[in-house]
């Protein structure tokens, strides 16, 4: 493998990296009553020790009663919560690595444990969590309002964290993605509408809060898909133009970089192109995009939620996809969670010792 182009530096706005390597989101639930301790400051350390560019944290809650689906997912709000990921980004840091939180909110989404409850009624546009399945009641507007305001606070904390960056989790069928779904969003306000421009004012909102909260030179990263954990097979954008018309308004509200998320990051996204996701958003809005979805591995992730174990796979296509500028990031996900010297054995070329992934990984926070 040419591995150059894959170690080259980045830099835009006010992120500079060493190389082109995100480790991606990926929820953890080990933050004992919301709070992240010392063993997850560990957990990202040991991976910003091992040559990962840019980490993107798990999702954490914003501040709504129903942001989370689990107790023990990390919030980003409140005083001990804060001083928590204060001492995970100090110890990023202290590796040499540059670090976004994820803000998140899951919408209609239920609990993962029958044990416990969120604290407030769900949020949703429409009191639907897929088409056709109801699921309490639409947000009023008093409550999209807050949504907002809370993504903006959360926003201008992690800057005064000293966080590098900040991504908004847009994708997957959470809060922000069934704002964007017409399966999920029956508004006839000014978040709703049978286009998918008009659908994406709330997370327009929500880019325009943020970067209020954080200025204008802060890095301000929003994840995507169109597949949603609801639809593995349903498409927010069918044809270039769609597509054009749902990225181009955010960023003009304050997007500088799209994670454009897939099952399998070599799959082009319309006929006629073999362009990815990640690739026709840059081409479409001239803004950096990360691309993501099965990268180092055999196996894809949905598939490794049912046991399914995964071999190392080549990178071979991915750079060739780097070197002619398709995209300008690339995430990994499971094989970073199982091996955190993943990169750096890729970098010095100890490609044999790179691991299997197996399901087992998930449960501990190593």
């Amino acid at each position: 493998m040419n591995l150059e182009t894959l170690f080259s530096p980045f830099s835009f706005k006010g992120l500079t990296l060493p190389n082109r390597l995100v480790m991606a989101p990926m929820t953890r639930s080990k933050s004992p009553g919301g709070v992240p301790n010392g063993d997850v400051a560990a957990y990202y350390a040991r991976r910003a020790a091992n040559q990962i560019g840019l980490i993107i944290s798990e999702g954490t809650g914003v501040d709504r009663p129903a942001s989370l689906n689990d107790p023990d997912i990390p919030r980003f709000h409140g005083q001990g919560e804060l001083a928590g990921w204060k001492g995970v980004i100090d110890a990023v840091h202290a590796k040499g690595g540059r670090m976004a939180p994820q803000l998140w909110h899951v919408g209609a989404v239920r609990s993962r444990r029958q044990d416990w409850a969120p604290s407030g009624p769900y949020d949703s546009p429409s009191g639907i969590s897929s088409p056709g399945h109801r699921f309490g009641e639409p947000m009023s507007d008093a409550e999209v309002a807050d949504a907002i305001a809370a993504f903006g606070r959360a926003a201008g904390e992690a800057a005064r964290l000293g966080f590098d960056a900040v991504e908004l989790h847009g994708a997957h069928g959470y809060l922000i993605d069934q704002f964007f779904w017409g399966g999920t969003n029956e508004r006839d306000d000014l978040f709703g509408g049978p286009s998918i421009g008009e659908r994406a004012r709330f997370a327009a909102e929500i880019l325009k809060s943020v970067r209020a909260a954080v200025g204008p030179d802060y890095p301000v990263i929003i994840r995507l898909s169109q597949w949603k954990q609801q639809d593995f097979a349903v498409k927010l954008a069918h044809t270039p133009a769609e597509m054009e018309a749902w990225l181009q308004p955010l960023a003009e509200a304050g997007a500088d970089i799209f994670h454009c998320s897939q099952r399998r990051f070599w799959e082009p996204e319309f006929e006629g192109s073999d362009l990815n996701f990640a690739g026709w958003a840059k081409k479409l809005t001239g803004r950096p995009t990360i691309t993501v979805g099965s990268v180092g591995l055999t196996g894809e992730f949905i598939a490794a939620y049912g046991g399914e174990a995964s071999k190392p796979a080549s990178l071979d296509e991915l750079i060739r996809r780097l070197e002619r500028e398709e995209f300008d990031l690339v995430a990994v996900g499971r094989a970073v969670l199982q091996d955190p010297e993943w990169a750096a054995k890729v970098r010095e070329g100890r490609t044999h010792e790179l691991m299997d992934f197996e399901r087992s990984a998930m449960a501990t926070l190593y």
